[in-house]
Parts: C-alpha cells; structure tokens; sequence
C-alpha cells in the first residue's frame, strides 16, 4: 500500500507491504546493500531506504543518485540507526528518473541567491519546502478563521476599471497594438483596465448584501521597488463587514493575528524547529510574545509624540503628517511597549479615499497593526459610508467622481457603517517564518525586471 513518507514516520508500529514514492536526497554504499535517503516533500525529514544488493531493481543502484526519482516496495521497521525510528526495507526498487551530475541541489549549503536562480527546483530543499508547506497550512488557517465567524469567501475581479489605492501604479490590461489612431473604447473592454491591486472595493459591495465577506486571493502592483518586502505579485487577504466600527476591526485584526501565531505554534512542527534553528532564533519567542500580550492600542498623534520624545536617531526622522517607517514601527513595538502595537487615527492626507473623516476633518478612522521584528503586517479602516463626505473625499484626493458611480449608489441605497482590513499573505508569512525577504516565501516570485520562470 501507498503511503506518504510523513504517514510512515508517525506510524506507531512496523507494517509490511508498503510503497514509497520520492527523490533522493543521498545514496551510501555499504558492501552488500545501499543507505538511500528519500524525501517526497510531504515532511521535512527524509525516510531511510536501506536496499540489498539482491533485490529486483538494485541493479539500477548506481544510477539511483542524488535528486533521482525512485519507488521502492518493502517493509516498515524499527531502525538501529540513532536518531531515527524507522526505516524501510526494500524488497523491489525501480528508478523512474535518473538525475544527472549537473543536478544543482548536491548536499551542501546553498545561498538564497542561487536558490532563488532555481525556483523550479529550490522547493525540493529542506527550507524551501517548510516555506511552501507552511504557505499550504497557512491558507487553510486563514479559511477556518473567517469561516468561523460566519465570514464568506466571495471571488472579485483580478481585471478592475477603479485605482483602489489611487496611487497609480497598476499594470494596465490591453489588446491594443499601440498603433496611431487607437481609442480606449476600441480596446477589449471598451476602456482602460488594469489587473487589480485590491478586492477591497467590490467587498464592500458584497458585505452590504451578505454581511461578512472576505476575499483571498492574488493582486498586483507596479511599484518599481527591489526591497525585500514589495513583490509586483501578491495575494492578500481582505475581510470585510457590514455594521462594524474600527474598533470592531481592530478586534478582528487581533484576533486574526493572535490565531495565525498560535496556528504556527501548534501546527508549525518540524518545519518551526528548521526557520528557528537556521532563519530566525527568535521566531518562536516572537510568535508567543504576540499570542500573550494584548495589543496596545494608541492614535497615530500620540505614536509620534512617543517617537519625537524617544531620544533616538532615526535613519528617518519622525514628522507629523508623514506615515510611519518601519523602523519607527519597530522602535514603538520592540523598545517602547514591548507588545505588538494598532495606531490609528491617521492624518486623512496620506491615506486612501474611501476611510472615513473623523469629526475633526483632518484625521480618519484608519489602524494599522504592528509586530516585533516587521512592523506592519495589517492596514485596514472604517469605511467612508456618509455620501456627501465621500464625495468630498474623492475630490480631496483629486478623484473623478464619474469613476466611481457604483461605489456611491452604495451610500445612496441602504448605506451602513462597515470596516475591514488587508494583510498581504507573503508579508505573513515572513513574520510567521522569520524568512527576511518576500521572493522567498512565493515559489515564484515576480519583481521589477524578473519573471522567470
């Protein structure tokens, strides 16, 4: 019988008959029989295959090398060798794919660099595969949370006529040639469309009809940025609620992340031990120190007075009106509190259009949540659900209100108050994982001036 190599590690008794599938890490040679390790990415340790001489197949030993794919029949047992409980006993071995000497993963270190130069193939290393299995669970974990709490999943469009951000970087979707005389309405959709950098828009259209939505899925952004923290592709995960305040969000973006660092926590096995063996030393300490503490919560006001005050030399000088850095964010989380942090309030200059205008028209009801060793990993608000003070907004922001019908008639019919908030899924993971760069939490990742692959 077929089984995974994590199944058979757990097993808890020896069991004949069984049939392992997987690539080879290392072969060693013994006299008489031969030591493979096999690995079929379902779990981080490897399974030892130990292969007589004498079986059928084992002719084809010496072309069972490192990276060859392999599926050997035999028999779970107990195995003498330290630091393993069990190991199989061939009785058949067939090769199904030889790998050549110029097979890049040999066993030894690799730097990030070259790994990432492979990504087709950087998933059968030990760290790369506990990213993607973690990335798996992850997503599983994101579902569960929201189905819970009776959010829906709900699917918006990934081509968008509406700049969420209004930032203007988008990648603009097109069948013109780029041939004198051509019109935007003689283009596909009969105007200009862009791959979409947030579901958020079309949520809020939904959540007025179902309640709770959120979406999950990928977004795009032409930012010419080669940080370790932007990717011009992205998923991200954008809850959305009708009747909710920015308090309510804020609980909500709490809880969310409280559970995701316990998911890790409970969940994050052997692939947890290698990032806080060989990434990050400090990312099971971290990820306890979020699910403990509660949440300080402050106005943006009052984190810059905290900034301003702190006696430190910032690379980036904290000043009023200007959005906080990462290393301002870190400074509140790791030194000051000593907790994760949510400041809100922000000025209403240097946020989106749609969040909504406190009383004192200058700052909005906008939060953003903070977390040792990253900084921001949450952004959300409540949204703006007056109709004349988002039209107002939508000229402070020097927007076309003919852009954006669709979004008012929401305020015109039945508006609500409602919030929500974003995370990027890869920027979770990094804090999740300890990884210090986003390309390495995406099996393919797509940054200014590469798209391999």
């Amino acid at each position: 019988m077929e089984k995974r190599i994590r199944e058979l590690l757990a097993s808890d008794r020896p069991c004949s008959g069984v049939r392992v599938q997987g690539w080879i890490r290392t072969r060693r040679d013994a006299k008489g029989f031969s030591f493979l390790e096999v690995n079929d990415g379902s779990c981080l340790k490897n399974l030892q295959v130990v292969v007589d001489a004498q079986i059928p197949g084992a002719e084809q030993l010496n072309r069972c090398t490192t990276g060859a794919s392999v599926r050997v029949d035999g028999d779970l047992v107990e195995s003498p060798a330290p630091g393993q409980r069990w190991e199989v006993r061939a009785t058949r071995l067939e090769l199904i794919g030889p790998a050549d000497s110029t097979y890049p993963l040999q066993k030894k270190g690799h730097s990030l660099e070259f790994l990432r130069s492979i990504a087709h193939l950087r998933a059968r290393s030990n760290l790369f595969g506990a990213v993607f299995r973690t990335r798996s669970r992850l997503a599983r974990a994101v579902h569960e949370f929201f189905q819970a709490r009776d959010f829906l999943w709900v699917h918006t469009p990934i081509i968008t006529a509406s700049d969420c951000e209004g930032a203007g970087e988008l990648f603009r979707v097109t069948t013109l040639k780029g041939q004198p005389g051509e019109r935007p309405k003689d283009d596909f959709f009969g105007r200009p469309t862009y791959l979409t950098v947030s579901g958020q828009l079309e949520a809020e259209a939904l959540a007025c009809a179902l309640g709770r939505v959120y979406t999950f899925g990928p977004t795009f952004r032409a930012e010419n940025s080669n940080t370790s923290r932007h990717a011009a592709e992205f998923w991200m995960i954008e809850p959305e609620a009708a009747f909710f305040d920015l308090e309510a969000d804020m609980d909500l973006a709490e809880d969310f992340l409280k559970a995701m660092a316990r998911h890790m926590l409970e969940e994050g096995g052997d692939d947890l031990d290698l990032f806080e063996r060989f990434v990050d030393r400090e990312v099971r300490a971290r990820l306890r120190f979020v699910t403990e503490r509660p949440f300080v919560r402050i106005p943006y006001a009052e984190a810059m007075e905290i900034l301003r005050k702190s006696g430190r030399s910032f690379e980036f000088p904290p000043e009023p009106g200007q959005n906080l850095q990462s290393e301002h964010e870190r400074f509140l989380t790791e030194e000051h509190f000593h907790a994760p942090v949510i400041v809100y309030d922000y000025p209403r200059a240097i946020k989106p259009f749609y969040m909504r205008l406190n009383d004192d028209g200058v700052t909005v009801r906008a939060m953003d949540v903070l977390v040792p060793g990253v900084g921001e990993v949450i952004g959300g608000a409540q949204r703006e659900e007056r109709l004349e003070v988002l039209r107002e907004n939508l000229r402070f922001h020097g927007l076309d209100e003919s852009d954006y019908q669709w979004y008012l008639d929401l305020r015109r019919y039945g508006t609500v108050p409602h919030a929500g908030f974003g995370v990027g899924f890869e920027r979770l993971l990094m804090f999740l994982t300890g990884m210090g760069n986003i390309r390495d939490v995406i099996p393919f990742p797509r940054t200014p001036g590469h798209a391999e692959f």
